[in-house]
């Protein structure tokens, strides 16, 4: 039993990372119709920016949460207004060619600068060592890992839900041809969510840096298995991208517990049985699979 709830953390702490880089994708996805391929490129960078503020400024774990997502919003902010969309008109193929090309000069900038054996990042002490309940010991940076990024994504879902920006946004988000019969300006949000997407990114970046090898090729794993999460969640659900981010993370830590052979391949068994069952992905409409 023990046992089984180690993988679980594992496998919960390894899936905040899809969750909150997978809502980020989900909403720009909705908002732009873009297929963002940089953004596993954005989450290296995100947990690059925390290990150079460290070294540099000695800026701590801490007030990277908030700081490295500022920066990140406006680097995705930047990346928008001079390349996103001026191609946004055209077919969604340029702007996949766009973010993947994106993707190849930051994965090549960074290993440039910093090359390719990785940047150290130490946990903070609160953070280190296990805790106990009873018999069970369970890593606390995991733990908080998964916590923190479950609250996230209940305010997000809150901002989405709760207030009037946020269900603009969410109009936009899964009915963007709807908002628009409505008079809403979808083009007006494009900048902002955009960021936020990109913001999202970076966050899970900081996250994964104490617990991961912080390397330029770190996001390109990660963006494979990203696209997974949102087929499986549903193309533009934001409900979809968190619950499939987690339930990834979950096979991913299982898989490797007893099938390391094929763990990642049964999260792409996972992804090819949703789409056979349900095509639009486990929250996706009907229509938003195209």
């Amino acid at each position: 039993m023990n046992e089984v709830l180690q993988y679980t953390i594992q496998g919960l702490a390894a899936g905040s990372f899809y969750a909150l880089s997978a809502l980020g994708l989900a909403i720009i996805f909705g908002v732009l119709g873009v297929v963002n391929f940089a953004h596993g490129a954005c989450y290296m960078l995100g947990a690059v920016v925390a290990a150079v503020l460290l070294d540099t400024v000695g800026l701590g774990f801490w007030p990277a949460l908030l700081v490295v997502p500022l920066i990140m919003f406006a680097f995705g902010v930047l990346i928008e207004r001079t390349l996103v969309r001026w191609l946004l008109a055209l077919d969604p193929l340029y702007n996949f060619l766009l973010t993947f090309g994106l993707t190849l000069l930051l994965v090549d900038l960074v290993k440039r600068r910093y090359g390719v054996s990785g940047l150290p990042y130490e946990r903070p002490d609160v953070l280190r060592g296990q805790i106990e309940l009873g018999a069970l010991r369970l890593p606390t940076y995991q733990v908080f890992v998964f916590v923190f990024s479950l609250l996230v994504c209940v305010l997000v879902w809150m901002l989405m839900t709760r207030t009037r920006i946020g269900m603009i946004v969410r109009a936009s988000t899964e009915r963007s041809d709807l908002a628009q019969a409505l008079g809403i300006n979808v083009g007006r949000w494009v900048t902002p969510v955009f960021g936020f997407g990109i913001a999202l990114a970076g966050l899970a970046g900081v996250l994964a840096a104490p617990f991961r090898a912080i390397t330029a090729d770190m996001g390109s794993n990660f963006i494979i298995i990203l696209f997974a999460v949102v087929v499986i969640g549903g193309l533009g659900s934001i409900l979809g991208a968190v619950v499939a981010g987690f339930l990834v993370g979950l096979v991913e830590a299982f898989g490797q517990a007893y099938a390391p052979t094929f763990a990642q391949i049964l999260i792409f068994v996972l992804m090819a049985v949703v789409v056979l069952v349900r095509p639009a992905g486990l929250f996706g409409r009907e229509e938003t699979a195209r």
